[in-house]
């Protein structure tokens, strides 16, 4: 990691579970870590706890469902820390519909941060890298939902939105490869993660059924990162897959 020290990354979804982790974990390893979540409260009190090494973080307001967010939280960054050398992608939703009679408004809500608003962020994190000649690392926070179809909990476009994920970081993977760029893209997925994803949005079936599973620790995907980014410049890591035992 020591590659990193002093530069900077933005983790989206960045105030609770998994991006919470991911914001400390690199905040530990020297990075200046700029946190964006609609609760930007949370990761202010996530900085608090975080010793000699809270000043690495920054926290922004912002709803990765709305682009004007992003553009405005990038050109934040750009003005005020300087380029950026690292993105990751976190923050998710899942709502609570299916496919049969479902509501429009929340499949939209799904695709407009799990996938638009992902794209969009990574578009901008391209462009800054590229203008500021920097060799970066992006990571999508992808899902077993992204690889397989679970039979028994709430799914409607769900999956769909994280099987985009999969297709989107080759595409980027091959878009980048054809112009010879040296930035790296990265999907990590999870199975289910002990979080509080599912109670947000009022998922109770999905919570009687993995309550009696074995799941995963936010810090168990936040390690993930962690390998991802500290590999040599030639090793790409595409996709990292997570079950509990």
């Amino acid at each position: 990691m020591e590659r990193w020290v002093g530069k900077i990354a933005i983790v989206t979804g960045a105030s609770a579970g998994i991006g919470a982790e991911i914001v400390k974990k690199l905040a530990e390893n020297g990075v200046k870590v700029v946190g964006l979540a609609r609760r930007k409260e949370k990761i202010d009190e996530l900085a608090k706890t975080l010793g000699k090494n809270s000043g690495n973080v920054y926290s922004l307001k912002a709803d990765i469902s709305k682009e004007e967010d992003i553009l405005s939280s990038f050109e934040w960054v750009k003005k005020n820390l300087g380029p950026i050398s690292i993105l990751i992608n976190n923050a998710g939703v899942k709502k609570n519909t299916n496919l049969i009679d479902g509501d429009t408004q929340l499949w939209k809500q799904t695709l407009d941060t799990n996938v638009i608003g992902l794209c969009v962020a990574t578009r901008e994190a391209v462009k800054n890298m590229r203008a500021n000649n920097i060799d970066g690392h992006i990571i999508h926070i992808n899902s077993m939902a992204g690889h397989r179809i679970s039979a028994r909990l709430v799914t409607n476009v769900y999956p769909a939105s994280k099987f985009a994920v999969t297709a989107l970081t080759e595409t980027l993977r091959q878009e980048l490869n054809s112009i010879g760029s040296k930035i790296k893209i990265s999907s990590i997925s999870p199975a289910a993660v002990n979080t509080e994803f599912r109670q947000a949005s009022s998922l109770v079936e999905d919570e009687k059924i993995l309550s009696k599973c074995t799941n995963l620790e936010s810090a168990d995907v936040a390690d993930a990162v962690m390998y991802s980014l500290s590999t040599p410049p030639h090793v790409q890591v595409h996709d990292i897959m997570i079950h509990p035992i």
